[in-house]
């Protein structure tokens, strides 16, 4: 695709096509409609205005309805307190007209009207979104409501810019209680202003603000159960080593299990002293555990100062049940934040804001999750009853006299030789730790109004300093475990002897480790020009100077970014419209004299639906615009470290390889780890944009969609691979390299997002359904590499590609092998191993023959598709969320799957390949022996990764009436949520199990939220 003349012949669309359309005269009609606002209530205090050069006459009446006698077509501006305004065309039978969105959309350095704005942007309103969707994580289900965004990155681009309050924050550290809106910023030109960091895009969080004359104080408590949804299934001891026996005869061995040994470990009897040891029981693990939170807000003010405050901390166990884990695993959260805006004159104003975050995250120095992976059924039993020792056994008892740990009166903890210590003991007497996190944010502005100078001219400076340090302390503890010598006695088993490895033992000595700390300083300044001239002419400019640092401890150099950002607007009646923007950047991380470069945005907008020739579709168009963008950012986030482009030496103490003195001396060597390069320059984003945004059947329908295209070019590739790809003889000598990092590979993503609402209120219900989607497609334009086999490159590829083999089934017999490629893989091959393709013919099995198998989704699933649905009838309603991912592939492994030597065996082996199964085993023959073959990225293990999530689903009900008489609570409401609910896949069972960690789970929740 040749994107410059694509774009060439885009711009004259937009440019030329609007000067071939004719005015006719449109006769006066009268409107009459109603307008509705939060909660589908009237909102009799709307300001209608026809925007003409002619006053037209408004009257209401007592329910509210407005009635405006204008030509047909005439723009209506409709206003309300707390609404973004809404411009909407005269039309005969015109009945309603809804206000849904907020009266301002925040941009880089300011705010727009959503009506100015031309491409790459997205707002969700926060506010009202929690009032029928409660959620606890500031991005949580935003995939489901923003075209372009699908939960990983915008338009496929990866790793974004996030920004909370226009300050380079963490998004998990900011409550959705307190964000007001969050804006997408998808496009090159809605990002240009912030230069090089901003390339992959942007998510602003904006907080909420103080109103002028309002007092509110909102109470919001919420209580919810974590309910697990699913578990492991891993084999019990006897079954274990059944097939723990079949894998060794599989290898030439004989087994290690007798029929009798598995007898007693299978009957039950004696679980003490043949353990099937199960880490799900319950008596380890509960199936639920709960969330507790609450927030107070507090916000108010007059013309002069207004505040808002917002205080609020939650609480959360775990699913451990026993030890340490019943009541010192958990996490709890308290922050306040407070925002002051004052307007010290009607030309000066000030904004402070502030917040402190204290986090703290405790948990037992216990690897309990991690050992419910590994560790094998038959290895010991974790507590052993003091009954089964022998009461002459004085040697035992005076070990067990002198333990500290004997559990309810009852227990001593077990042990082998080979497991002197293990997850349950550590569960009791390790000890605990707590992850300690504390940040503290600080922004101020200044902004003065200086339409004395020049009317819709302003100034503001913004100064923030953040400081987030976490660390962990702990008590770290020892104890002893026993190993149990075992003998029967007319049936009986008794504890004949105990052998002690390890001492109990606890310090009292708090430690703190894993320090850390990270600082942010940002400061801007901007120059802001908005005024509508004659009426007509809508133009805006901005100047802006921008920058900020950011000093994270062990990192050497601070990430720095700084740059002047220049933007020009132009808009005649808001019909048409233009737009150019651009940064002028500068990075450290480039050699001197290449540190500058321009970055430029233009961006056209056509609103067609004000054009004459649309009358005849005015039944079915209310607004349409079309809109196209072109730009190109520089941008050094694909440059990973300062100084690259300064050839480098290192002293090498670790792996010296060259002797002096006829050999007699080896000692530091000085290696070259890269050859200088002046001539390095910033990787550059290409973006080329086109769609539309329109509403249809008088709000009914709201459909956009977009096209889009991203090149990254010039990408750096290191000095390793240079030297590598042109001349390894030459540029690389034992552990020196000697080529420079150079700027040569690209990459191009292209896709689009589409988006649709529908609204319709029938009687005293009203509905909405919106439905977003991202698709898009990635491919490695130009990718400097050496292949051994021409298939194997990846240039031309997609980015997230699966490599690995293609697979023929198993191995049947002896005849089998020796008439396939031989497998150099691993082990020597039997029946039952995979077979893999020979791809170039050469007889052998090895990474020559991987090729490319699927796409992984590392940016997120190639198609995602959200969904959400909202139903109000009188006070009651329904919301409800899901999101569909599709079009990735994934790779079954991890020792759940990929199962060989000493490891657990999970309930995947069951289908194994034998003899007698061969004809419809799904999984390989099983081997004590490495897992080198069988075990590697290949067809065999890979799935499709299509899902569909129903996220969140939400009942509310609105109970102010009940308390409309009283004086102190003004409103009240109450809900009942339920989030991850669902999950809608063939590989179900898969994606809703977590191996080596905590199971995921389903959440209910009740909350209550009172206003006073």
């Amino acid at each position: 695709m040749n994107y410059k003349k694509t774009g060439v012949v885009l711009f004259a669309l937009f440019a030329f096509l609007p000067l071939l359309l004719n005015a006719q005269p449109a006769p006066e009609i009268t409107v009459k409609a109603i307008v509705y606002g939060a909660g589908n209530l009237p909102l009799a205090a709307a300001r209608v205005n026809a925007v003409t050069d002619d006053a037209a006459a408004v009257t209401t009446d007592a329910s509210g309805a407005f009635t405006i006698v204008v030509p047909e077509h005439t723009e209506l501006a409709i206003a309300a307190a707390g609404y973004k305004t809404r411009y909407v065309k005269a039309v005969l039978g015109m009945r309603e007209i809804i206000l849904d969105e907020a009266a301002d959309v925040p941009v880089l350095f300011g705010k727009k009207q959503k009506e100015d704005l031309i491409t790459g942007v997205e707002v969700v309103n926060v506010q009202a979104l929690m009032k029928k969707n409660y959620f606890t994580y500031s991005l949580d289900g935003m995939e489901a409501l923003v075209p372009g965004y699908n939960g990983n990155s915008l338009w496929g681009m990866g790793s974004y810019l996030t920004l909370v309050d226009g300050i380079p924050r963490d998004a998990n550290n900011v409550m959705p209680t307190e964000i007001d809106q969050i804006t997408f910023l998808k496009g090159a030109a809605a990002v240009a202003l912030y230069g090089t960091q901003a390339a992959r895009g942007v998510i602003m969080i904006t907080t909420k603000r103080g109103e002028a004359n309002t007092r509110k104080t909102s109470i919001t408590v919420n209580a919810g159960v974590n309910v697990a949804k699913s578990f492991p299934r891993y084999l019990g001891a006897a079954e274990y080593m059944t097939l723990y026996n079949e894998a060794r005869v599989n290898d030439g061995m004989t087994p290690l299990y007798s029929p009798s040994d598995i007898y007693n470990f299978a009957s039950g009897n004696n679980p003490y002293r043949y353990p099937d040891l199960n880490f799900y029981n319950p008596r380890y693990i509960k199936k639920t555990y709960n969330r507790y939170d609450a927030t107070a807000e507090i916000s108010g003010g007059n013309e002069r100062a207004r505040y808002y405050t917002n205080i609020n901390y939650y609480t959360g166990g775990s699913f451990l049940n026993f030890g340490e884990g019943k009541n010192n695993d958990r996490t709890s959260r308290f922050s306040v934040r407070g925002n002051i805006d004052v307007n010290i004159n009607p030309f000066i104003y000030s904004k402070i804001d502030a917040s402190a975050t204290f986090y703290d995250d405790r948990s037992p120095n216990a690897a309990f999750w991690q050992g419910a992976a590994t560790v094998r059924p038959n290895r010991y039993a974790p507590l052993i009853p003091l009954s089964f020792l022998e009461k002459e056994d004085e040697a035992s008892w005076a070990l067990i006299r002198n333990s500290n740990y004997i559990i309810d009166g009852t227990y001593f903890f077990g042990g082998t030789q080979l497991d002197q210590t293990n997850p349950f003991a550590a569960m009791y007497g390790a000890g605990y730790s707590q992850f300690v996190s504390r940040q503290f944010q600080f922004n101020t502005s200044a902004g003065a109004d200086l339409r004395n100078l020049l009317k819709g001219l302003k100034f503001q400076t913004d100064f923030a300093i953040d400081y987030r340090t976490a660390y962990s302390q702990s008590y770290n503890n020892t104890y002893a475990t026993y190993a149990p010598v075992w003998n029967n006695y007319s049936g009986k088993d008794l504890i004949t002897s105990l052998t002690k490895y390890g001492e109990d033992a606890s310090s009292g000595v708090q430690n703190v480790n894993g320090t850390t700390y990270r600082q942010t300083l940002a400061l801007s300044g901007y120059f802001s020009y908005d005024d509508i001239l004659a009426g007509d002419h809508h133009l805006t400019g901005l100047l802006v100077a921008n920058g900020f640092q950011q000093t994270t401890s062990g990192v050497y150099h601070a990430l720095g970014s700084v740059n002047l950002g220049l933007q020009l607007g132009y808009s005649y009646r808001n019909k048409y419209m233009f737009d150019f923007s651009g940064a002028l950047v500068h990075s450290a991380k480039l050699p001197e004299g290449k540190r500058k470069a321009f970055s430029p945005t233009v961006s056209l907008g056509w609103r067609i639906s004000r054009e004459n020739f649309m009358k005849a579709a005015t039944a079915v168009v209310d607004d349409l615009k079309l809109v196209a963008s072109a730009g190109r950012i520089n941008t050094d986030l694909d440059i990973p470290n300062y100084y690259m482009y300064a050839g480098y030496y290192r002293l090498d103490d670790n792996s010296p390889w060259w002797g002096w003195d006829g050999g007699g001396y080896s000692g530091r060597v000085t290696e070259a780890k890269g050859g200088a390069n002046p001539g390095m320059t910033y990787p550059r984003l290409e973006n080329l944009s086109a769609g539309f945004e329109g509403s249809f059947f008088k709000t009914f329908l709201k459909l956009q969609g977009s096209f889009f295209a991203n090149k990254m070019k010039n990408m750096l590739v290191s000095a390793t691979t240079m030297a590598s790809v042109i001349d390894p003889s030459w540029f690389v000598a034992g552990n020196s390299v000697f080529g420079a990092a150079v700027n040569r590979d690209a990459e191009l993503r292209t896709g689009f997002d589409f988006g649709a609402t529908f609204n319709k209120k029938i009687s005293a219900m009203h509905w909405t359904w919106g439905i977003n989607g991202t698709y898009y497609t990635t491919k490695a334009v130009k990718r400097t590499e050496i292949a051994n086999e021409p298939y194997q490159y990846r240039q031309g590829k997609v980015l997230d590609g699966i490599w690995g083999y293609e697979t023929l089934g198993f191995f049947q017999d002896a005849g089998d092998i020796s008439r396939s490629p031989v497998q150099s893989l691993g082990a020597q091959v039997k029946p039952g191993d995979l077979k893999y393709r020979d791809q170039n013919g050469d007889g052998v099995i090895n990474t020559n023959d991987q090729v490319l198998l699927g796409r992984g989704g590392w940016y997120g699933a190639p198609l995602t598709i959200g969904t959400h649905l909202t139903v109000q009838w009188k006070k009651l309603s329904l919301f409800a969320l899901g999101v569909g991912r599709y079009g990735a592939d994934g790779v079954k492994n991890g020792s759940y799957y990929w199962i060989g030597g000493e490891d657990k065996y999970s309930v995947v082996v069951r289908n194994r390949w034998t003899p007698e199964t061969a004809a419809t085993a799904t999984y390989p023959r099983l081997t004590t022996q490495s897992k080198a073959n069988n075990f590697v990225t290949s067809d065999f293990w890979m799935y499709k990764d299509n899902r569909f999530d129903l996220a969140r689903v939400q009942l509310s009900y609105d109970l102010s009436d009940a308390v409309k008489q009283g004086h102190f609570v003004k409103e009240l409401g109450l809900y009942i949520s339920g989030a991850n609910l669902l999950t809608i896949s063939k590989e179900r069972a898969l994606m809703e199990m977590n191996i080596g960690s905590a199971p995921q789970a389903r959440f209910y929740n009740l909350g209550v939220k009172a206003l006073f």
